[in-house]
């Protein structure tokens, strides 16, 4: 997808979260989803590899490292 509508349907979902509606969200960009999740699962090959809060799984430095392209 272009990346105007990238950020239209994140701040839209945003704004829908803020509203006090949970929501399920399944997406490949980790660094939009661990930017706006409350608690993330990080699924590889069809099982679950890592879960927790998403502000700390966006320090892990190995979520950094396999998911997010830190060192």
């Amino acid at each position: 997808m272009s990346p105007i509508l990238v950020r239209e349907i994140f701040e839209r979902i945003t704004r829908i979260h803020q509203r006090g509606v949970a929501i399920l969200l399944v997406e490949q960009n980790a660094h939009k989803a661990l930017e706006i999740a409350g608690y993330a699962y990080v699924l590889e090959l069809g099982a679950n590899r890592y879960e927790g809060p998403a502000a700390m799984l966006r320090a892990d430095d190995r979520v950094k490292r396999l998911y997010l392209g830190g060192r």
